[in-house]
């Protein structure tokens, strides 16, 4: 039987999910409603997508008794608040990342997908890619020997974006796209926690980040930096060095094609969209997809690839860098 997807917003990120969802056998998913703040939005976005139901309130289709799941897809300061309206209605949860503003929000919504007895996922979309899953193999089959030390970047020139820059949408790197950085690292070093925190950075004149610069140490002198930017072109590739050799994405790590490890380059490519796209290799989207229908078959409540304590870990050391870089948003201060 097919697993029923609501999706909560009609913006772009919504509409890559859309078509990632469609490069799936339609007798495993099937999108079965979508709602938007505004009814013509989620009737537009229903009629471009196929979708039979449309909404004009997340209050709706949280009461639509037909859904397995709800894909969030609004900006990250309404995460909370979104993720809460529908866990609260017993409804299973794929949110959007950062999963929310700092750990204080991530705390909450976890509780609270405890409380409800629901399946919860903060859609790391990257950790779900072939080339990531071969990562993965690769370190505990120990192909580059111990890890030392891990780089990773992501910087593209999107600051004039409005949210990239308006604090009250959520503005700054770190978030937007540094999360990328941060959790490569966190996967290959396990979801261990750093046990020191070095950041720096360049602040817009609106308080949020554009550039940031981090280092961090884990146990057994293990290293790594990593490099995010609003306002930079960067290479965006990242690396593994071992003891024995070295694992490389050559580039959009975010949303890896392919890996070189030792030298040897191998391709993985995502299959082609049947509409457009707002965002690179959005097809890739599916693979979190069948993620969280594998979980929902298993009757489990969390994914071990993206578990609830990596969303924690990510939240903590992203409010630690925010706090020596100066970034505060309001959802700090509550």
């Amino acid at each position: 039987m097919a697993t029923r997807w609501g999706i909560c917003s009609a913006g772009k990120i919504s509409n890559d999910f859309a078509v990632a969802l469609k490069t799936l056998p339609p007798e495993d998913h099937q999108v079965v409603a979508v709602a938007a703040r505004k009814f013509p939005d989620a009737q537009e976005f229903a009629r471009t997508h196929n979708i039979p139901r449309a909404y004009g309130s997340y209050e709706e289709l949280a009461s639509d008794p037909n859904i397995d799941v709800v894909y969030i897809g609004v900006i990250h300061p309404y995460h909370l608040s979104t993720c809460l309206l529908f866990m609260n209605a017993k409804k299973n949860v794929l949110c959007e990342k950062p999963l929310a503003m700092n750990t204080r929000e991530v705390k909450e919504i976890l509780a609270s997908a405890k409380m409800n007895d629901v399946f919860l996922m903060e859609a790391v979309w990257t950790r779900f890619f072939p080339v990531s899953v071969e990562i993965r193999r690769l370190l505990v089959q120990g192909e580059v020997g111990e890890v030392k030390m891990v780089r990773s970047e992501f910087g593209v020139p999107v600051k004039n974006l409005p949210r990239s820059s308006q604090k009250e949408l959520g503005g700054g790197a770190l978030l937007d796209i540094g999360i990328y950085c941060l959790q490569f690292i966190c996967m290959v070093y396990n979801g261990e926690k750093p046990e020191y925190i070095q950041a720096v950075g360049v602040c817009m004149e609106t308080g949020v980040d554009e550039t940031v610069v981090v280092t961090l140490k884990f146990s057994n002198n293990r290293m790594a930096v990593f490099t995010c930017s609003s306002g930079l072109q960067l290479p965006n590739d990242a690396i593994i060095v071992g003891t024995k050799g070295t694992i490389r994405i050559p580039a959009h790590m975010w949303c890896p094609t392919s890996l070189v490890v030792n030298g040897k380059e191998t391709e993985y490519p995502v299959p082609e969209p049947g509409l457009r796209l707002n965002f690179l290799n959005s097809t890739g989207m599916r693979y979190e997809a069948e993620e969280v229908r594998q979980c929902l078959l298993k009757g489990l409540k969390e994914s071990a690839v993206v578990s609830h304590a990596d969303s924690l870990l990510l939240a903590e050391v992203e409010d630690e860098v925010r706090r020596q870089v100066g970034v505060v948003y309001s959802q700090d201060c509550q």
